[in-house]
Protein backbone atom coordinates (compact mmCIF):
# COMPACT_ATOMS: atom_id res chain seq x y z
CA UNK A 1 0.00 0.00 0.00
CA UNK A 2 2.95 1.86 -0.64
CA UNK A 3 2.13 5.96 -1.03
CA UNK A 4 5.06 7.04 -3.69
CA UNK A 5 7.00 9.61 -3.45
CA UNK A 6 6.76 11.04 0.10
CA UNK A 7 5.92 14.62 0.28
CA UNK A 8 5.33 17.42 2.80
CA UNK A 9 2.33 15.90 4.47
CA UNK A 10 4.59 13.43 5.42
CA UNK A 11 7.27 14.93 6.83
CA UNK A 12 4.46 17.44 8.44
CA UNK A 13 2.98 13.96 10.38
CA UNK A 14 6.67 11.98 11.06
CA UNK A 15 7.16 15.79 12.69
CA UNK A 16 3.79 15.56 14.87
CA UNK A 17 4.90 12.04 15.91
CA UNK A 18 8.28 12.82 17.18
CA UNK A 19 6.98 15.70 18.75
CA UNK A 20 4.58 14.04 20.49
CA UNK A 21 7.30 11.45 21.69
CA UNK A 22 8.60 14.05 23.57
CA UNK A 23 5.83 15.10 25.69
CA UNK A 24 7.01 14.51 29.32
CA UNK A 25 4.67 11.65 30.24
CA UNK A 26 4.93 9.76 27.47
CA UNK A 27 8.42 10.34 27.52
CA UNK A 28 8.81 8.62 30.70
CA UNK A 29 6.06 5.73 29.50
CA UNK A 30 8.65 4.88 26.81
CA UNK A 31 11.65 4.95 29.38
CA UNK A 32 9.77 2.89 31.70
CA UNK A 33 8.60 0.11 28.81
CA UNK A 34 12.00 0.45 27.16
CA UNK A 35 14.27 -0.26 30.32
CA UNK A 36 12.28 -2.33 32.66
CA UNK A 37 9.62 -4.09 30.89
CA UNK A 38 11.40 -7.52 29.86
CA UNK A 39 8.87 -10.54 30.03
CA UNK A 40 10.30 -14.06 29.95
CA UNK A 41 7.00 -15.48 30.07
CA UNK A 42 3.50 -15.56 29.69
CA UNK A 43 2.43 -14.53 33.31
CA UNK A 44 4.67 -11.51 33.17
CA UNK A 45 3.93 -10.21 29.50
CA UNK A 46 -0.19 -10.63 30.80
CA UNK A 47 0.62 -9.15 33.98
CA UNK A 48 1.24 -5.96 32.73
CA UNK A 49 -2.09 -5.61 31.01
CA UNK A 50 -3.42 -5.15 34.53
CA UNK A 51 -4.33 -2.21 36.38
CA UNK A 52 -2.05 -2.89 39.19
CA UNK A 53 1.14 -3.85 37.05
CA UNK A 54 3.84 -0.70 38.07
CA UNK A 55 3.92 -0.52 34.26
CA UNK A 56 0.24 -0.58 33.05
CA UNK A 57 0.16 2.90 32.69
CA UNK A 58 3.54 2.95 31.05
CA UNK A 59 2.34 -0.06 28.72
CA UNK A 60 -1.18 1.37 27.69
CA UNK A 61 0.13 4.95 26.99
CA UNK A 62 3.49 3.46 24.39
CA UNK A 63 1.41 0.49 23.13
CA UNK A 64 -1.57 2.48 21.63
CA UNK A 65 0.25 5.43 20.79
CA UNK A 66 2.64 2.87 18.49
CA UNK A 67 -0.82 1.24 17.48
CA UNK A 68 -2.21 4.67 16.26
CA UNK A 69 0.89 5.73 14.58
CA UNK A 70 1.35 2.34 12.74
CA UNK A 71 -2.44 2.54 11.83
CA UNK A 72 -1.06 6.13 9.91
CA UNK A 73 1.22 3.86 7.87
CA UNK A 74 -1.28 0.68 7.36
CA UNK A 75 -3.82 2.74 6.02
CA UNK A 76 -1.54 4.85 3.55
CA UNK A 77 -2.15 8.01 5.28
CA UNK A 78 1.44 8.48 5.65
CA UNK A 79 4.33 7.10 3.19
CA UNK A 80 5.29 3.81 5.00
CA UNK A 81 8.76 3.31 4.25
CA UNK A 82 9.72 7.02 4.77
CA UNK A 83 7.71 6.50 8.25
CA UNK A 84 9.14 3.95 9.37
CA UNK A 85 13.09 5.07 8.67
CA UNK A 86 12.32 6.91 11.82
CA UNK A 87 9.89 5.44 13.71
CA UNK A 88 10.81 1.94 14.24
CA UNK A 89 10.53 1.68 18.44
CA UNK A 90 6.85 0.71 18.72
CA UNK A 91 8.57 -2.70 17.01
CA UNK A 92 10.71 -3.32 20.02
CA UNK A 93 7.75 -3.48 22.46
CA UNK A 94 6.49 -5.55 19.64
CA UNK A 95 9.22 -7.74 19.91
CA UNK A 96 9.21 -8.42 23.61
CA UNK A 97 5.73 -9.25 23.45
CA UNK A 98 6.16 -11.48 20.37
CA UNK A 99 5.82 -15.13 22.08
CA UNK A 100 3.09 -13.99 23.89
CA UNK A 101 0.77 -12.25 21.04
CA UNK A 102 -1.69 -15.18 20.25
CA UNK A 103 -2.25 -15.85 23.93
CA UNK A 104 -2.89 -12.31 24.64
CA UNK A 105 -5.37 -11.61 21.55
CA UNK A 106 -7.31 -14.54 23.41
CA UNK A 107 -7.07 -13.30 26.97
CA UNK A 108 -7.01 -9.49 26.88
CA UNK A 109 -8.24 -8.47 23.07
CA UNK A 110 -8.18 -9.79 19.78
CA UNK A 111 -6.58 -6.11 18.13
CA UNK A 112 -3.24 -6.40 20.86
CA UNK A 113 -0.40 -5.11 18.04
CA UNK A 114 -2.37 -5.63 15.01
CA UNK A 115 -0.80 -2.20 13.29
CA UNK A 116 2.72 -2.87 14.99
CA UNK A 117 2.40 -6.56 13.71
CA UNK A 118 1.56 -5.27 10.34
CA UNK A 119 4.69 -2.79 9.59
CA UNK A 120 6.47 -5.68 10.46
CA UNK A 121 5.37 -7.71 8.40
CA UNK A 122 4.89 -5.18 5.22
CA UNK A 123 7.79 -2.80 5.17
CA UNK A 124 11.18 -3.29 4.74
CA UNK A 125 12.05 -1.74 7.61
CA UNK A 126 9.69 -2.86 9.50
CA UNK A 127 11.18 -6.85 8.74
CA UNK A 128 14.24 -5.45 9.14
CA UNK A 129 13.74 -4.22 12.75
CA UNK A 130 11.86 -6.79 14.08
CA UNK A 131 15.00 -8.97 13.31
CA UNK A 132 17.27 -6.46 15.04
CA UNK A 133 14.29 -6.12 17.61
CA UNK A 134 14.37 -10.11 18.40
CA UNK A 135 17.76 -10.28 18.72
CA UNK A 136 17.98 -7.42 21.43
CA UNK A 137 15.74 -8.87 23.05
CA UNK A 138 16.86 -12.60 22.91
CA UNK A 139 19.78 -10.95 24.52
CA UNK A 140 18.59 -9.11 27.28
CA UNK A 141 16.57 -11.86 28.55
CA UNK A 142 19.39 -14.27 28.76
CA UNK A 143 21.64 -11.55 30.46
CA UNK A 144 18.56 -11.56 33.01
CA UNK A 145 18.82 -15.67 33.48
Amino acid sequence: MAKGTPDYQDADLVLRVYEMRREPVMRASRDAINAKFWPQNYDEAKAVTVATHECNAAYRQTGTYWEMVYGLVKHGIVDAEYFMETNGEGILLLAKMEPYIEQIRKDVTPYAFINAEWVSKETQRGRGLLEVFRGRVKKALEARK
